[in-house]
């Protein structure tokens, strides 16, 4: 059980988009001087985000052999639980106190990143980039800046589960997966229809789903200097409109329009959805809710669309200026996020590793075994390669709310799909504006 709930707050944690608050230092973040240099020893503290207690052992462990293999050296380890998490960080922040190490995503640190908070690591670990995924280290830069603020840690990445069952009660074949997610609609209408209501196709989340369908899809998202919301086109209005005529068709279900992630990872679980496009990390609460529907779930690439790069979501190990101690800082985020503690984090819970060379160990690559857990492993490994972090840093609760609530009304047939979208575009831009 407390596997299930770490896997549901570390997802929730790595799709967050937040806020932030300022903290009266308008001066970015640089490259700054070198902290590579000095003993290592001393104390330090290391926070994370919701990992204890399930990871007691497994943290505990990577610190006890940094400390032995670095004598005089202490690490005090925290865990901040993910509710409040946000207004801590950015208060510890205001008073200088933050820990040594802290375990963020993107979108909980690009305020503070942009602010001067953190130590640049493209200046300070760059001996150690070229062992991470590249849309891993990308995600910790900030757009119009130098730099890069993080270590990439641990990944996660979609796959696109699939009924069995439901394919074939729909004429369908399934060893044949949606690819894209044109596909994925497609297939979803001719499952409703065999379902008459008893089972759909896909529950297609809004809050986790919509902006990154449409950066998929080849939308832009953002302008170039990412100072205007663009996505309001053609193309999404286009998109729009199949979610609205897939809604007002009854192939999906008439309470889908406003239910977020939980709701979809329970209808598939229930039999009552043949697609579900989610973290693989999702199998295992599939399998412990609802044993029978996990041995007939089928798996597939994530659903694309014609922009190329899979979507990925990140975590990241950021050294604060204010550290007293950030050689040995730095020195413990690349040890926590070397290529053998990666791996050995992935081979516990149903994660991605951000460095190259755990990915090429056989427990990505060997699927000899006919799960669908080893299956989805494969598949997460190789299209991490080419994945980014799709969504916007920008796209932040307020902004996430004011849109979905445009697209909503689009769906009910309440706007024109191409209004609702100008009209969201307008209200997120006077948000971006703030």
């Amino acid at each position: 059980m407390r596997t299930r709930r770490w896997l549901l707050a570390a997802t929730a944690a790595l799709a967050l988009a937040t806020t932030g608050c300022g903290l009266g230092n308008d001066e970015p973040a640089t490259a700054n001087g070198d902290i590579n240099s000095g003993e290592l020893k001393g104390e330090i503290t290391f926070a994370t985000l919701a990992l204890k207690p399930t990871f007691d052992e497994y943290i505990n462990g990577v610190i006890a052999k940094f400390e032995a293999a670095h004598p005089g050296a202490k690490v005090n380890w925290v865990d901040v639980p993910f509710q409040g998490a946000q207004e801590k960080f950015t208060t510890d922040a205001q008073a200088g106190t933050l820990a040594d190490v802290v375990n963020l995503n993107p979108n909980f640190a690009q305020k503070l990143e942009r602010q001067g908070v953190f130590y640049d690591l493209a200046a300070n670990a760059g001996d150690v980039k070229p062992t991470f995924v590249p849309g891993a280290w990308d995600a910790f830069t900030v757009p119009g800046q130098p730099g890069a603020y993080a270590l990439p840690w641990y990944l996660t990445t979609e796959v696109t589960m699939i009924n069995k069952d439901l394919y074939v009660k729909a004429g369908l074949d399934p060893a044949k997966p949606p690819a894209t997610i044109d596909e994925a609609l497609e297939q979803a209408k001719k499952i409703s229809q065999a379902g008459k209501g008893a089972f759909y196709g896909i529950h297609p989340a809004l809050e986790n789903r919509f902006i990154t369908d449409l950066a998929r899809l080849g939308v832009p998202l953002l302008n170039a200097d990412q100072t205007q919301w663009t996505f309001n086109t053609p193309e999404a209005a286009a998109y729009l409109t199949k979610l609205r005529d897939m809604y007002q068709s009854k192939a999906i279900a008439p309470d889908w329009l406003t239910q977020n992630h939980a709701k979809a990872t329970e209808a598939y679980s229930a039999g009552q959805t043949a697609i579900f496009p989610s973290g693989a990390n999702f199998l295992k609460v599939v399998k412990q809710n609802a044993p029978k529907i996990a041995e007939n779930t089928g798996v597939g690439p994530q659903l694309a669309g014609t922009a190329g790069a899979p979507n990925m979501s990140v975590m990241g190990l950021l050294v604060p200026k204010a550290s007293k101690n950030p050689h040995l800082a730095l020195e413990f985020a690349k040890y926590v996020s070397n290529a053998e503690n990666q791996l050995a984090f992935a081979k516990i819970v149903t994660i991605l590793p951000s460095t190259t060379a755990s990915l090429t160990d056989p427990y990505f690559t060997d699927t000899s075994d006919g799960t669908p857990e080893s299956a989805a492993r494969k598949i997460m490994a190789e299209q991490i390669a080419t994945a980014k972090n799709l969504t916007p840093v920008q796209f932040d609760d307020r902004t996430k709310a004011a849109v979905l609530a445009k697209i909503q009304l689009a769906v009910k047939g309440d706007l024109d799909p191409k209004t609702a979208l100008d009209q969201a575009v307008a209200e997120a831009n006077t948000l971006l504006a703030k």
